[in-house]
């Protein structure tokens, strides 16, 4: 791993090297005719110039190419037959193929047509046959280079769609799974607050009738023993569905947050870039462990809106006011993109905030504040009437 970790960072010189040091040890065995102090740095040259055949294609090719063309006047001995000579034509025509993309992809067409016509040139001959041997010389390593980029750029097309595919059905099987807790939630509030109201009316009639019809009132027990016997069955029932569809085990065992770990959350939210202020009214008191879960949640919610619509660069202030039968709660930002991005009211944080606050029975309104930015407000009482 540690290997092709270095070949990646060091791609662009991995080849060039060797060719460069290839190029100057074929022309110092060259000899006679020789004018090294200009052969050689021509040979460098173009051999550096491969160096930038990822990021300037269109400048590397004919850079290297003029530079090694020219490498055979100060060198009579050293010619198109030579080893290194042959190795840098190819690798440039196949790095031109492998490395050009969009217009530079297009422009690289006539450069190929201009070796072909320079190749025939330089050959003297001019039938059918050479121009033909000429364009499968040239064009073949062209046409590599090009055949391997198309492969690899289809490659990672794939790749991304079968990532997003993948994205969106994670997402989609999430958002059936929120779902059907929702609905057993709904379900388990409505069991539950029917079994509460039989039981208050069987009470409210047993208790009148203490003193006056004992059988009455022993009736009265049974069925308020019944009918709460038979709604914890069937509380027990629906939340073991929802433990089953946990796909979290921890998530199953952590304790459930509430108003008094708020500022752990808050210094969470400011580590992200978001100032927040927070204004407490009220002498906390023993409020419901289920008014003080959906606050922490709305909350959190609220502040997560914040920034993703209105960005870390906004601020936002959190109010909450501890009254005496109810609890209420205000989230306010002056974010410039907040109100477009949720003032329809169909995103899915602030779906979440209604459906906690219907389930505690409260009321809760969303949208743009009076100075700018948006703002949510949640009233949550701490009892409901039967």
């Amino acid at each position: 791993m540690d290997l092709r970790r270095l070949a990646r960072q060091h791609a662009d010189v991995l080849v060039p090297v060797p060719i460069a040091v290839l190029y100057v040890v074929e022309l110092v065995g060259r000899g006679h005719g020789t004018d090294l102090t200009r052969a050689v740095p021509l040979a460098l040259l173009a051999c550096a110039s491969l160096t930038q055949r990822r990021r300037h294609p269109l400048v590397a090719f004919p850079l290297t190419m003029v530079a090694s063309g020219i490498v055979p006047h100060w060198s009579p001995a050293f010619d198109s037959n030579s080893i290194s000579y042959v190795v840098v034509f190819f690798f440039a025509l196949y790095s031109l193929g492998r490395h050009a993309r969009g217009a530079a992809a297009w422009a690289a067409v006539p450069l190929v047509a201009l070796m072909v016509v320079a190749f025939v040139v330089g050959d003297g001959a001019h039938g059918p046959s050479d121009v033909f041997f000429a364009m499968a010389f040239v064009g073949s390593p062209y046409a590599a280079g090009l055949t391997w980029r198309l492969r690899t750029e289809r490659e990672q097309v794939l790749t991304a769609r079968n990532e997003e595919l993948r994205r969106s059905q994670e997402e989609n099987e999430r958002r059936a799974i929120a779902a059907e807790r929702a609905r057993i939630a709904r379900e388990l509030h409505d069991v539950v607050s029917h079994a509460i109201s039989v039981t208050v009316l069987q009470a409210r009639g047993g208790r009148k009738l203490v003193g006056q019809d004992d059988d009455a009132v022993r009736r009265a027990l049974d069925a308020i023993e019944k009918t709460n016997a038979a709604a914890l069955s069937d509380m027990r029932r629906l939340l073991a569905v929802l433990r089953d569809t946990d796909t979290d085990p921890d998530a199953r065992q952590a304790p459930q947050p509430s108003l008094a770990s708020l500022d752990l959350l808050l210094e969470q939210v400011r580590a992200s870039g978001l100032q927040v202020e927070t204004t407490v009214s009220g002498a906390p008191a023993a409020i419901p462990p289920g008014v003080d879960l959906s606050a922490y949640r709305i909350i959190q919610e609220a502040l997560t809106n914040v920034l993703k619509h209105a960005g870390p660069q906004a601020h936002a202030c959190v109010r909450i006011d501890y009254g005496t039968a109810d609890l209420d709660i205000a989230v306010t930002d002056d974010g410039p993109g907040a109100a477009a991005a949720s003032a329809d009211g169909r995103g899915h944080g602030l779906v979440g905030i209604r459906e906690r606050v219907a389930v505690i029975g409260g009321t809760v309104e969303a949208g743009p504040a009076e100075d700018g930015g948006f703002v949510v407000r949640a009233q949550l009482p701490y009892s409901v009437t039967a």
